[in-house]
């Protein structure tokens, strides 16, 4: 086969409607990898080649079109960066269930675990506290969360879909859905490890503390911990709780309520930036300041819309896929570049400063969340970098003409078309 130059290969792209007409090595020049040895089905002259003859599980292939026949712009191999919640275990108790993607699942995933949980009407998540902050967004239905903090202060509020909260370590909190349809909701520690079936439940604590302290300690009868449970609770089935008002004087700390508000309301926010082909709401420590550990975007993207091309410079990328169907192309040292498809309920990871790029490939809005661990979001935008760059150097090193370069915007619009 004869070699081709980048800049060939680039250049030829723009001819494709005469594919059809041309040898398979040609249509490898004009759409092949750039690198030896060329990827990619375009690049193979015997049909038979690519069949697959062996065991087939078709309903997951028809989900990951792009992993058995990737773009021939695609190249080597890495990590792999597509999980689901789809295909985790689910723990289920009476009161409703969790299931998580920890490091353990997601090899990749050493900065973020996640757990998606749900909890019926009165169904609660027990009091408890985790060693590593909690960073949460609502799904579906409504919930009601407690937190006191570490002097003595205490809170209490409702929250609906896409709304958010934030606990940092070590402070006890407790969850339970609110009637007609419960709550169900996405969990993100800032440590990969971390597990939502191994925390600090008040249960355990209580049933492992010998009677007698408890009640030196509470100032009550030895008798009144006769009947605590030998097994923790976990999720269980509450009763259905008294109005937000009662539970707020209830509980009410005579210190008051944190300082920092722990929960966020993301549909009061106007979009960070938007275009015709979706916006980015963008959730940090600037507009969130209780969320220190974790900085978040909410991302829209319309049919045909493009993520544009970019990278983070300041931590990896831990991504929940909410509604629609879009592929992610992640580009690394190498050079290797690697493209999934994703649907509702995947999970992504890009790590730190690697680029990547997403498309809606569906026909309706694709939404996911992306999360940082970092107190504030950070993006590099590929072509605001080149427009804000001397004009003659990407030109040289891209064989493009100035003028063409003169033309890619300054400002960063997150989702293109703009």
């Amino acid at each position: 086969m004869r070699e081709f130059s980048r800049r060939n290969v680039l250049a030829a792209t723009t001819v494709a409607g005469a594919t059809t007409a041309i040898s398979a090595a040609a249509r490898a020049a004009q759409f092949g990898n750039p690198d030896r040895p060329p990827e990619g089905a375009v690049n193979v002259t015997n049909p038979r080649a690519l069949t697959d003859p062996g065991p087939q599980n078709p309903a997951l292939a028809s989900q990951m079109p792009s992993a058995g026949n990737p773009p021939p712009t695609d190249v080597n191999g890495m990590p792999m960066f597509w999980s689901s919640f789809n295909i985790m275990h689910k723990r289920i108790q009476d009161g409703g269930w969790a299931r998580q993607v920890t490091q353990s699942d997601f090899q990749i995933s050493k900065d973020v675990s996640g757990v998606n949980m749900r909890l019926g009407p009165g169904g609660v998540r027990e009091l408890h506290w985790h060693q590593q902050a909690e960073w949460a967004i609502m799904t579906d239905g409504k919930c009601r969360v407690t937190v006191l903090d570490g002097d003595g202060r205490s809170a209490v509020r409702d929250v609906k879909a896409d709304d958010l909260w934030y606990f940092p370590a070590g402070l006890p909190h407790s969850l339970q859905g609110l009637g007609p349809s419960g709550a169900e909701f996405v969990l993100v520690f800032d440590n990969g490890k971390a597990s939502e079936f191994n925390t600090l439940l008040l249960t355990d604590w209580i049933a492992h503390t010998p009677p007698e302290v408890l009640a030196e300690n509470f100032h009550l009868p030895v008798s009144a911990f006769q009947n605590i449970p030998v097994d923790n609770l976990w999720i269980y089935q509450g009763s259905e709780p008294p109005p937000l008002a009662e539970v707020q004087r209830q509980m009410a700390s005579p210190l008051g309520e944190p300082n920092l508000e722990f929960t966020f309301s993301t549909s009061k926010m106007a979009p960070t930036r938007q275009t015709r082909s979706g916006s980015v709401k963008v959730i940090d420590s600037r507009n969130f300041p209780a969320s220190a550990t974790i900085a978040a975007a909410i991302v829209t993207i319309k049919p045909g819309g493009l993520r544009e091309l970019h990278w983070h410079p300041n931590a990896d990328e831990w991504q929940y896929w909410m509604k629609g169907t879009g592929r992610m192309t992640v580009f690394n040292t190498g050079p290797a570049a690697m493209t999934m498809d994703f649907h509702a309920g995947d999970i992504g990871y890009v790590q730190k400063g690697l680029g990547h790029y997403i498309q809606n490939t569906g026909s309706t809005d694709l939404v996911m969340v992306e999360t940082f661990k970092d107190k504030q979001f950070a993006e590099v935008s590929l072509a605001q970098w080149l427009a804000c760059s001397p004009r003659q150097m990407v030109a040289e090193t891209l064989k493009m003409d100035p003028r063409l370069i003169e033309q890619i915007s300054k400002s960063r619009p997150d989702v293109v078309p703009a």
